[in-house]
């Protein structure tokens, strides 16, 4: 992707990534269905025209911007962590990956964080996400049948309120802020994962 978005360039600070950032911060600011391309135009202070030479329609920047959150994320299952070892270290690498993602992209995550499928698009992009939520909380099972997880507590609670805590980082952390990602996920992972396991 990141070839695709800098391949054109147009007047000198508004190369593809250039305009889909400001547009990722607009859509964020303003909700997507609010945010015109006349409203980037005014922002980006170029014409409609300018950028239209470089996106075909504004539903083209938010599938960029989705696909981005959403291949990060997805490629965070397809590594090794996440495939080898007992389930409660797949889980917790992939929670880590996830934070790590979520800090990394912070702008294209919260962005697919709040799209609500008006569009073939959203629609798209929600399946995706479905599917990772659906391996994610396969893990959390996994982990609980097999002892390394508290069976006193339901799964799909547990699973809906381990992604509830990473979701929510969007709304509050800052990456020029002092805790870097991998602390954050540290973190995370302390609070999320201690209070899950099994009573000793």
């Amino acid at each position: 992707m990141s070839d695709l978005i800098t391949a054109k360039r147009g007047r000198p600070g508004y190369d593809q990534r250039a305009i889909l950032d400001i547009a990722v911060a607009a859509f964020n600011e303003y909700g997507y269905d609010a945010t015109s391309m006349g409203v980037l135009a005014a922002r980006l202070d170029l014409s409609k025209a300018a950028i239209y030479h470089h996106f075909a329609s504004k539903e083209e920047l938010l599938q960029l911007a989705l696909d981005e959150a959403l291949t990060a994320l997805e490629g965070v299952l397809l590594e090794a962590g996440a495939l080898e070892g007992s389930a409660i270290d797949r889980l917790a690498y992939v929670l880590r990956g996830a934070v790590q993602v979520l800090a990394a992209k912070l702008p294209s995550v919260t962005l697919l964080l709040r799209v609500r499928g008006n569009s073939q698009v959203e629609r798209d992009a929600l399946t995706r996400r479905r599917t990772f939520d659906r391996t994610v909380s396969a893990l959390v099972l996994e982990a609980r049948d097999d002892g390394s997880l508290r069976s006193d507590i339901d799964a799909r609670v547990a699973t809906r309120l381990l992604f509830g805590m990473v979701n929510s980082i969007t709304e509050w952390y800052r990456p020029e802020g002092p805790e870097d990602a991998a602390h954050l996920a540290d973190d995370v992972l302390t609070v999320a994962l201690d209070g899950l396991r099994p009573r000793l």
